[in-house]
């Protein structure tokens, strides 16, 4: 899987032009002092000084100023719900809403604003942050929408609020799993309404959600994004829209995954067809945290239960073995500590059938992978599990006063998201968002990851940076990529950025980081409250996708 030769999962047509990038700052471990770059059929040919740049200027078909400006890889978003995320930014965002009065007044000026729309969609509601400390209840939003359907999940999107109508539109529901009156709908009867809500959106509009996307990604340096799609997430039909608009392009490359399990070979070549990489991203072994769903080995904090596993040991080791056998990646959507026990065991009971080796060069994944024990990190490193994680969550929710504290009490809530841990025992390490859960932010994802709100979980500025762009790509079984050297895909973002600085957990690093003896190539500082760079070019396979270098 990691053969240079091998096709580049969801890339564009690579651009035939051969360019020299030149006057900048070059991250690339080829050359830690590199200022000049030459690509030529979509592929990194040469980096270098800016002197020896010269003997290239001749023999290119565009030569690039960057006066100053930093390139580095570009980022690849592990994790990502594209149309879901479109929705988000073309529709109802609750995620600034300060109260619950606030989002009950964003929901009526949404209504107002689309009275043609047969089903009004929006999300990000976090309860947690509202001083009424309760999410909207149906008779309220019933009463904002004047009666019309209406999905809103929650910013986790494991349980969601609907009105009346849109209930209405899914018989049976009340006799569902996760159908309580007066609260959130989770586990069955959230998947049957969200299937209502999402079939009503008309094919234009899926379209332009998936471009708003795309866009976005683009505009923020992100070349790649790992699509988790599934049947209780999105649909094939989606899935199928969302690679073709991207293999289209202009566009971030979109790596496909689709949450089914597999049983046989049968299985493995229907999930090929579908374009997925994997069966894997979300197929789910427990919930969420901020939804009381994510299953652990001791009750939550403020609720009289442990949450709901949805996979045992054994559909883990049997899914594990037929993906294995089929040649395609498996992986698992668990959070609690009893879903990753689960998961383990699972792997480790696929791994005795067809041995150790098998499974590591598989590169299954898991994705969150949150409380996790020493155990369950030994066993990721000794199996070779991918951890698709998302730091953004630890910046939302971490800390002793936040929703984590909450749910499983302060002690428990500082073991979340041990990347540092994960590092030290070989763990791979791919970043993501999640989104629309946390929006797109690879800057800000590298930022949390490096100053988690628990000390002892962070990790440096470049070990995150690496996780984000060379991390992703390994996911994907590819090792030659997401690093600017000879030979590696040209997928790279220009950027306008303060001073370089080489930034860790342990501050005394930044009193050499600026010393060129060290020969450290340099990242902006990301420090918080320090502005995060700004990105003026994204280019896949040498061909631009976002730019405004010369605007």
């Amino acid at each position: 899987m990691s053969d240079r030769t091998a096709p580049v999962p969801g890339a564009p047509d690579v651009s035939e032009r051969t360019v020299l990038l030149r006057g900048g700052e070059v991250h690339s471990p080829a050359d830690p002092f590199a200022t000049a770059m030459v690509v030529e059929r979509g592929h990194i040919a040469w980096v270098g000084s800016e002197g020896a740049a010269d003997a290239f200027a001749d023999g290119v078909d565009e030569t690039v100023d960057l006066a100053g400006a930093l390139v580095t890889p570009a980022f690849a978003d592990a994790h990502v719900h594209t149309t879901a995320t479109g929705l988000a930014l073309t529709g109802l965002d609750l995620s600034g809403a300060a109260s619950l009065a606030d989002a009950l007044a964003l929901v009526r000026k949404h209504a107002a604003a689309h009275p043609g729309d047969a089903v009004l969609l929006g999300g990000g509601w976090d309860a947690a942050r509202w001083p009424e400390r309760r999410p909207p209840s149906r008779a309220e939003l019933d009463e904002a929408t004047g009666g019309r359907p209406l999905y809103l999940p929650r910013v986790d999107v494991h349980s969601a609020v609907a009105t009346t109508a849109l209930l209405d539109l899914v018989p049976g529901v009340t006799g569902l799993t996760g159908y309580h009156p007066g609260a959130p709908l989770t586990d069955a009867a959230h998947h049957a309404v969200r299937a209502a809500a999402h079939g009503a959106v008309t094919p234009a509009q899926r379209t332009a959600a998936q471009r708003a996307a795309l866009d976005r990604a683009a505009a923020l340096g992100i070349g790649t994004l790992h699509e988790c799609a599934g049947p209780e997430i999105s649909s094939e039909a989606d899935l199928a829209g969302l690679l073709a608009l991207a293999a289209d392009g202009p566009a971030p490359r979109v790596v496909g995954y689709w949450a089914e399990p597999v049983a046989d070979a049968k299985d493995a070549e229907r999930i090929r067809a579908l374009g997925a990489l994997g069966a894997a991203g979300d197929l789910f072994a427990d919930g969420s945290l901020g939804s009381h769903t994510a299953a652990l080995r001791a009750p939550y904090a403020d609720a009289g239960h442990a949450g709901k596993a949805h996979l045992d040991a054994a559909a883990v080791a049997a899914h594990v073995a037929a993906c294995t056998e089929a040649g395609l990646q498996a992986g698992f959507h668990a959070i609690g500590d009893a879903a990753l026990t689960a998961v383990v065991t699972g792997v480790r009971a696929a791994a005795g059938r067809l041995g150790t080796a098998r499974i590591r060069a598989a590169r299954h994944r898991v994705e969150h992978a949150e409380l996790l024990t020493p155990e369950h990190i030994a066993a990721f490193a000794e199996f070779g599990l991918t951890a698709s994680v998302q730091p953004a969550f630890d910046a939302a929710w971490g800390g002793d006063e936040g929703m984590y504290a909450e749910r499983l009490g302060v002690e428990r809530a500082r073991t979340l998201n041990p990347y540092a841990a994960l590092l030290r025992a070989g763990v791979p390490l791919a970043l993501g968002s999640d989104s629309p859960v946390t929006p797109l932010d690879p800057w800000g994802t590298v930022r949390a990851a490096a100053f988690h709100r628990t000390p002892e979980h962070r990790i440096s500025v470049r070990a995150a940076f690496t996780a984000h762009t060379r991390g992703g790509w390994r996911a994907v079984g590819r090792d030659d990529a997401g690093t600017l050297v000879p030979g590696a895909p040209a997928d790279y973002a220009v950027w306008r950025t303060g001073d370089l600085v080489v930034q860790a957990p342990d501050d005394r690093v930044a009193r050499w980081s600026t010393d060129p003896r060290s020969g450290t190539p340099g990242l902006p500082d990301l420090t918080p409250g320090a502005e995060l760079p700004f990105c003026l070019r994204t280019v896949v396979s040498g061909q631009i996708i976002f730019d405004r270098l010369n605007g």
